[in-house]
């Protein structure tokens, strides 16, 4: 398909007399075509089409399809639909009221050009730009950032179901793209185990049986990979998706003994975090938090909390399930400066602070994170009489500690076998045995305290946020981080954030920073119509105390 460039969209005068009669007091459609109509052209989406072939479509249209759909959590289907038929949607997009709109399909194509393309950014950075030139957004100020978990759009599978699905998909994708080279290799056995779903309810109960048809399964699997490693054209068909992922299922899942693949035990297997979970998405992966457990990505939302302004979404990152928290504020960061969107104050929780990330947000981007640190785990600190490292004096210049008895350290030795710690002080023995305070210090029956330090910066500023967490002050401060559970919560429930609606965590990515652009354009649009925020909620019971 090519792009034919049309000029911008304009409101057909009989769709807009009899919308305009339709709904005298407006809607959310009607409303953005007011203040938002010339969004998306089909300029800025030239780039993804070629310059020959049939009429496509035009792209300016179908990025506001795109939002409309995660607006009002339709399927492509349904969204098609609406094109079709909802005057509302014909009044948004421009079109004449006998317009018979596009297949569903048109949008999945969209879709695959603009993550191939990597261009699906600048459905998120147009609109914000476009609320930036109307002032309603600004750079600096606050911003606030928490992640959740979503779930791949795969079924859970136990580990015989798994390698049996990943043997199924690998000869599906064979049967299309060599049909002839597997009808001669497959065996009829391998039709009645493979034609259809693998299921627990149909497979062998007891363990030993289990055993047997896993390792009957392996033997399948082992069969087709040689096959395909000494086919005429190894290196062609070894390159099929299916078979990677089949390739290294097997290797996650068995072993070689006798000669005879067989089940790996569980010590012999890797974190479950590091397999492969499902062979129709293997990019998700298994992750826990907390009580939660699940299959799939995380998504990080990034908003805006100033008072005087909107609360919007301006920044989104899709991670695989089990990237850690922390390591995502540089990531942030980097992309929010790249779009001049940088916060001079950035609220997060536990889980995104360090000492390593608090010195690097402040040095490399002058942005002050706002969060709790971990507290200090020794059971001196968890102890209400115990000596923790707070209580100990550091001169880092002549590399001494003093105890909170006035005793110096004896030693001062490099340490780089525990993670983090790059020093260790040691005090006398002939200072700690005697000394009256000793149990609050150490349980070591003879041994001294030792203190691990980290570097200078970082322990400082450790040991600076963990005094500061504990005031008032700060808890003021870092009340407004609360406000970003909401904007999942309004993300879950309107447009889906839960739930991944298709494979992949590229095309993942796009669903949430489209949900992102229709979470904002909701607020946007609550905000001229003059609509307050809704108050925290609170229950019958508590209300009562304020009323005394």
């Amino acid at each position: 398909m090519s792009l034919h460039l049309r000029p911008a969209i304009e409101i057909p005068p009989e769709t807009r007399r009899v919308a305009l009669a339709a709904f005298p007091h407006g809607t959310l459609c009607l409303q953005l075509a007011e203040h938002f109509g010339a969004l998306y052209a089909d300029e800025r989406f030239a780039d993804l089409f070629p310059r020959r072939g049939q009429p496509a479509e035009a792209p300016g249209r179908l990025a506001w399809v795109i939002v409309l759909q995660f607006i009002e959590n339709l399927s492509d289907r349904a969204a098609a639909d609406a094109v079709r038929s909802r005057l509302d949607w014909k009044y948004l997009l421009g079109l004449e009221l006998t317009d018979p709109g596009f297949d569903h399909t048109v949008l999945s194509e969209f879709r695959a050009r603009l993550v191939k393309k990597q261009a699906d950014q600048r459905l998120l950075d147009d609109l914000l730009q476009h609320l930036h030139e109307q002032g309603l957004l600004k750079a600096g100020g606050r911003q606030r950032t928490d992640s959740t978990h979503v779930l791949a759009a795969v079924r859970d599978v136990n580990r015989l179901e798994r390698v049996g699905e990943t043997l199924r998909a690998a000869l599906n994708s064979l049967a299309v793209v060599a049909p002839e080279w597997l009808g001669a290799l497959a065996p009829s056995a391998w039709y009645e185990r493979y034609s259809h779903r693998v299921e627990n309810y149909h497979l062998p109960k007891t363990d030993e049986a289990r055993q047997e048809w896993a390792a009957t399964i392996g033997a399948d699997g082992q069969c087709l990979l040689k096959a395909i490693e000494g086919a005429p054209e190894p290196d062609w068909l070894g390159k099929i998706p299916a078979v990677q992922v089949l390739r290294r299922v097997w290797a996650e899942q068995y072993v070689e003994h006798d000669g005879r693949l067989v089940w790996r035990t569980v010590e012999q297997m890797s974190s479950p975090a590091e397999m492969t979970n499902s062979p129709y998405d293997p990019e998700a992966r298994y992750s826990t938090k907390r009580c939660v457990n699940w299959v799939g990505y995380k998504v990080h939302l990034t908003e805006t909390c100033e008072a005087t302004r909107p609360h919007l979404i301006v920044n989104v990152e899709t991670t695989p399930a089990t990237t850690p928290d922390d390591v995502m504020v540089a990531v942030i960061h980097a992309s929010l400066a790249k779009r001049d969107w940088l916060p001079s104050e950035h609220l997060v929780d536990a889980g995104y602070t360090s000492a390593r990330v608090l010195l690097e947000s402040q040095r490399e981007h002058q942005v002050s994170l706002v969060g709790p640190v971990a507290e200090d785990p020794s059971w001196q600190a968890r102890a209400a009489t115990g000596f923790d490292k707070a209580h100990f004096q550091v001169d880092w210049v002549n590399q001494i500690v003093t105890c909170p008895c006035g005793k110096q350290s004896r030693s001062w030795t490099a340490k780089t076998t525990v993670p983090g710690v790059i020093a260790e002080a040691r005090f006398s023995a002939k200072n700690c045995t005697p000394c009256p305070q000793r149990a609050q210090c150490t349980k070591a029956k003879k041994e001294p305290r030792i203190i691990g330090l980290q570097a200078q910066d970082e322990y400082e500023v450790l040991q600076k946020q963990r005094e500061a967490q504990k005031t008032a002050a700060f808890d003021q401060q870092y009340a407004l981080r609360a406000g970003v559970e909401s904007t999942h919560a309004q993300a879950i429930r309107r447009s889906g954030l839960r739930q991944c609606r298709y494979i992949g965590q590229a095309k993942t990515h796009l669903q949430h920073l489209v949900t992102a652009v229709a979470i904002n354009l909701i607020r946007v649009g609550e905000w001229l119509a003059g609509t307050p925020l809704a108050p925290t909620r609170c229950s019958r019971f508590a209300a009562l105390q304020g009323a005394r």
